[in-house]
């Protein structure tokens, strides 16, 4: 009897995840041993990350994992997607949840009500919880502001936000380099874009920040007249005499352009704080132990995100609404 082309590249990809289930529970072992100071060949894990050519981020990652299941299936690559693209209540369950905060419900008391009709489905008290802060109404009474501390503009483009991110070393498989990002935020939608780059020097960053400037201006009809930043040699800050910030290229945009240029107070983030949100926003959304194939899949993927930031993810600031809705912007 014939074997079908299916049955063999079965058999074939089970003899390829038992031989890595064998690699890597022997991996596990020589990896305690060494932790244990009990290796001959190793005094230190990066002497053996080195030599068995492991990526330490990787292989953490899947040690521990095997670590808590023992399920041996736990040594295999499980690739996921990214977080916000799963993570999402559906809106008829949030509709829900909103009525009963407005009745002035807590979360547990949402959650005790929501079981008889939802069954299985029902959000925890946590998720409720999240649901509530999203839309701006975990608080029944609102939270007094130090409104005098905060930047608030009145419309789109009069101030917008820029600044670089890291990312960690290894985000990409079998790639050492460090990558950055750079993004722009308008201070009144939450409105924002990020671009991945190979390094921040100030000529890569200007022309990321140009790329951005032309898609609010093309996609959003907005124009900046202000940019703030921090005070980084990208930027221009580590100029002493600012009449010769014309010949950094990031400033020397600016200038061209006619939108004014404006620094943080040194050693105080928070006057940026809009755009460090988002690194941390887009961090646990997106990044966080996401390993990518390459630099264009790192690249499609905070592309898609972006999108999805813009034109499906209610916003805080906003009170649940979407940084598109606030430009009275949708998809065409």
């Amino acid at each position: 009897m014939k074997t079908s082309k299916a049955e063999l590249r079965s058999g074939r990809e089970n003899t390829l995840a038992q031989s890595t289930i064998k690699r890597m529970q022997w991996l596990c072992g020589e990896y305690e041993r060494v932790k244990r100071k009990l290796h001959p060949q190793f005094c230190f894990v990066t002497e053996f990350y080195n030599f068995h050519n492991l990526k330490r981020q990787n292989f953490i990652k899947f040690y521990n994992r095997y670590k808590v299941s023992r399920n041996t299936l736990d040594l295999l690559p499980q690739k996921r997607g990214p977080k916000y693209r799963t993570r999402r209540t559906l809106a008829f369950i949030e509709h829900k949840v909103l009525d009963l905060r407005a009745k002035g419900l807590n979360r547990f008391e949402i959650n005790h009500d929501l079981k008889p009709l939802l069954h299985l489905s029902t959000p925890c008290p946590a998720t409720i919880y999240n649901i509530c802060k999203r839309y701006g109404v975990n608080r029944l009474t609102p939270k007094m502001q130090e409104k005098k501390r905060r930047i608030i503009k009145e419309r789109a483009g009069q101030l917008g936000h820029i600044d670089c991110h890291y990312l960690p070393k290894g985000i990409i498989e079998n790639d050492d380099k460090r990558y950055y990002l750079v993004g722009l935020i308008d201070n009144k939608t939450a409105a924002a874009w990020v671009e991945v780059t190979t390094d921040i020097t100030s000529l890569s960053v200007m022309f990321a920040s140009m790329k951005m400037l032309n898609l609010f201006k093309l996609e959003f009809e907005v124009n900046f007249e202000e940019i703030i930043t921090d005070n980084g040699a990208e930027f221009g800050g580590g100029v002493k005499d600012r009449k010769n910030l014309q010949h950094n290229p990031f400033a020397r945009m600016l200038i061209e352009l006619n939108i004014r240029h404006r620094f943080t107070r040194p050693y105080r983030p928070q006057t940026n704080g809009k755009i460090e949100r988002l690194w941390r926003t887009i961090q646990n959304d997106l990044l966080h132990e996401m390993v990518f194939d390459s630099l264009d899949h790192l690249k499609n993927e905070v592309f898609e995100y972006m999108t999805y930031y813009n034109y499906a993810r209610p916003h805080q600031s906003n009170l649940g609404k979407t940084p598109s809705h606030m430009l009275n912007k949708n998809i065409t």
